[in-house]
């Protein structure tokens, strides 16, 4: 029997390295293939009861470094406890996968009673959605979330006061009626309009006097001179959208790393906290704010002086709820994900060591004990690793780490988790 016919799964399919927030092509690969490794589910339990059982913090910080799985985690976490927009994908189906991977009888509790809480997941990367022209200031983050909220209602995020005039229309039910009207007169629909409303201001006039009873004239020019958005408006605009909605109803925030774009940004930092506060606040545990980052909380606030101590142990006290990913069980993840074998693999390996167990410890354990590799400590553990031998993980990680210190490989950063170890496997 040949090596490649040992594996459940064919060893040579492309696998994603990145996992991408907005990336629905994989999703079902995705879903299938994630590896619920004991650390991520002790994770997903503390997250999970939190969630379910709502007491007075609303936001969850999912830490760790590149390749540590959290960005995979906030991706599966976003369509395990909502629908998530523009990704249409059975949430039922997440749920049982996880299920039947899940130990224990307590997380599949869990996972069912998360279910049945209906929710509305807005998943994205910050810093692909934030504009380059709006990252330096001091409102960015707002920004964000904003232009995401705008979105998710089909409103045009990208400028804030061509959304602000859609929803105002929209409440009072002009809406439709003005988009139709728009098509007519400018001869392109509403959603291209909109892109370049400084070069149809005359067909926006024309419509909207239309289905107003009245002239007017540069109606666009003034909602871009006065708009202006605060934290307390944008809570207050998901409270009305959620107060619209089904009793119980959440809207949740997925934020992927969140910690690269604050920085050292002590006010983005704030704004974050702040954000998430006046949702509690407004909407009473109905919207919740899930952030990934590469640091733990306490290294990403650092040093500070007294009183950004005393701002920062609020932001502590609103992301109460937090997993921190290591990449301790990268082994698990390989063997699960790759090196799982079929039932004929699995007769033969067996019978391969049975014949050389007796072996191991020459090829493995030296008498000066200079050297001491990790060796297979069962059948299972020999059958479920060939043909890699355990040393050779925490060995390969520790070369990918000396070769980035060298900065030999393009960018800020390399993974040194299952990422880049997938990849090498």
């Amino acid at each position: 029997m040949l090596l490649n016919q040992t594996f459940a799964k064919d060893v040579q399919r492309p696998i994603e390295g990145v996992i991408k927030a907005d990336d629905a092509a994989h999703l079902s690969t995705e879903v299938d293939e994630y590896v619920l490794t004991n650390e991520a589910a002790k994770g997903l339990e503390l997250l999970l009861e939190a969630y379910t059982n709502y007491t007075n913090a609303n936001g969850v910080w999912i830490s760790g470094f590149f390749g540590s799985g959290k960005s995979h985690l906030l991706k599966m976490l976003a369509h395990l406890l909502g629908d998530v927009e523009g990704q249409a994908f059975d949430r039922t189906q997440v749920s049982e996968s996880f299920r039947s991977k899940a130990t224990g009888s307590f997380l599949p509790a869990l996972l069912t009673k998360a279910e049945r809480i209906a929710a509305k997941s807005l998943l994205f990367n910050i810093d692909q959605k934030a504009t380059l022209i709006t990252k330096d200031q001091a409102d960015a983050l707002l920004k964000v979330f904003v232009k995401v909220f705008d979105e998710s209602r089909g409103y045009y995020g990208n400028q804030g006061h061509v959304a602000r005039f859609e929803r105002d229309l929209d409440t009072r039910g002009q809406y439709e009626a003005f988009k139709r009207a728009f098509e007519r007169i400018a001869k392109i629909p509403w959603s291209q309009g909109r892109e370049q409303s400084a070069l149809e201001g005359a067909s926006i006039d024309h419509a909207f006097a239309e289905i107003n009873g009245q002239a007017t004239d540069g109606i666009i020019k003034q909602y871009q001179q006065s708009y202006a958005v605060s934290i307390e408006d944008f809570a207050d605009e998901v409270k009305a959208w959620l107060d619209k909605q089904p009793a119980g109803f959440r809207l949740n925030f997925y934020v992927d790393e969140v910690g690269q774009f604050i920085g050292s940004n002590t006010h983005l930092m704030l704004n974050l906290q702040t954000i998430a506060e006046s949702l509690n606040t407004k909407c009473g545990g109905r919207a919740w704010v899930f952030v990934t980052s590469q640091e733990d909380m306490d290294k990403v606030v650092g040093d500070r002086t007294k009183q950004q101590g005393n701002d920062f142990s609020k932001i502590q006290a609103r992301f109460k709820t937090r997993v921190h990913l290591t990449s301790a069980d990268v082994e698990e993840v390989i063997r699960k994900r790759l090196l799982e074998k079929n039932d004929d693999g699995a007769v033969a390996l067996r019978e391969i060591y049975a014949t050389e167990s007796a072996n191991f410890k020459t090829l493995f354990d030296f008498v000066d004990g200079a050297k001491k590799y990790r060796n297979y400590t069962d059948e299972e553990h020999f059958v479920g690793t060939y043909p890699f031998v355990s040393y050779q993980f925490p060995l390969f990680q520790a070369a990918i780490i000396g070769i980035s210190d060298h900065n030999a490989f393009e960018g800020r950063n390399s993974s040194v988790g299952e990422r880049s170890m997938l990849g090498v496997v």
